[in-house]
């Protein structure tokens, strides 16, 4: 019978890994399987510097900045690791450096991604991230050739990423994370604002409020998005199509008359639909309805009776 796998073949409880590969390989797909707070970023480093990770103008400064947090996590032995091309050995040195300082091992990870999936994925990345082609192909040969080397180099170790278990790891994260959301660890977890995550994401949540309380949405509950002297307010809705779904709308000014006494609401979907809201993107929006007005279609169709009966009092008129 087989012995199970472990689940984490080759690799120290704490330790610098390494990320070696072509722009393209997956290193940073493999880098986000450890928690956010041990992997040292050059292109996140890039966008502290220069507000654009692309800006390969800031790479000395974004290179400084992560040998500094490199040795000052070697100094507290925390398992620390560098998502970076490193595909030559003089942009590794200081990295295995910093290492043996403070007497940590140090492991070469090698992402060894095929170059035609290498070059492939520059085509979907933004034009500022994306590699030509030609470099792509240097970086790649650059880092096959590096392989033998790299215990000279003073690695301790050297493990190609395809032997690496590091689904398990990272589907405990997440799990992590949903059972604190979901109030599942023992404390409260979320608990209303679960829904309000749902549909526009975490970051929104600190700004969260409901207004219980509040009559301005009838019978449905009523919250608010503040910062300043800049709000939204939104109306969950709990029975949208007659069925029981839930979903949530915006309160926008009346499209139809700017000194109407009601209230005007759009489905609000995502995030953007807020930003759009906001900025006035929204003031037309064919889905707004008005509590006095109905929406569009309700006024176009009394404008058309209107014109109708103006029409026909106009034809009597004439006889």
């Amino acid at each position: 019978m087989t012995a199970p796998a472990p689940l984490y073949p080759d690799l120290p409880k704490n330790a610098l890994l390494v990320l070696i590969g072509a722009s393209g390989a997956g290193k940073s797909t493999l880098a986000r399987t450890w928690p956010t707070s041990q992997v040292v970023s050059l292109d996140q480093l890039r966008g502290v510097m220069a507000d654009d990770c692309g800006d390969q103008s800031a790479t000395a400064d974004a290179v400084d900045a992560m040998l500094l947090i490199v040795n000052r996590r070697m100094a507290r032995g925390l398992n620390t690791v560098v998502d970076a091309t490193s595909v030559v050995a003089k942009d590794r040195a200081p990295l295995v450096a910093a290492a043996k300082t403070h007497n940590m091992p140090v492991i070469a990870v090698l992402v060894s991604t095929p170059l035609p999936v290498c070059i492939e994925r520059q085509k979907t990345r933004p034009a500022n991230r994306s590699v030509r082609d030609d470099t792509v192909r240097t970086q790649h040969q650059a880092g096959v050739r590096s392989h033998p080397n790299l215990r000279a180099e003073g690695f301790n170790d050297i493990i190609f990423s395809n032997t690496l278990y590091r689904l398990e790891p990272f589907l405990q994260q997440v799990s992590d994370i949903r059972v604190r959301e979901l109030g599942q660890g023992g404390d409260d977890g979320l608990g209303d604002l679960m829904l309000p995550r749902r549909f526009f994401g975490p970051e929104l949540l600190p700004l969260w409020q409901w207004k219980d309380g509040s009559t301005l949405a009838g019978d449905d509950r009523v919250a608010e998005i503040r910062i300043g002297q800049q709000y939204l307010t939104l109306a969950l809705r709990t029975n949208i199509d007659g069925e029981g779904s839930i979903g949530f709308e915006v309160l926008l000014t009346c499209p139809f008359d700017d000194e109407c006494d009601g209230t005007a609401w759009a489905p609000a979907y995502t995030v953007t639909d807020l930003w759009g809201a906001l900025t006035g993107d929204r003031d037309q929006d064919p889905d707004i309805v008005c509590t006095v007005h109905g929406g569009f279609d309700d006024v176009d169709q009394e404008a058309d009776d209107h014109a109708l009966a103006g029409l026909r009092e106009t034809s009597g008129s004439s006889r």
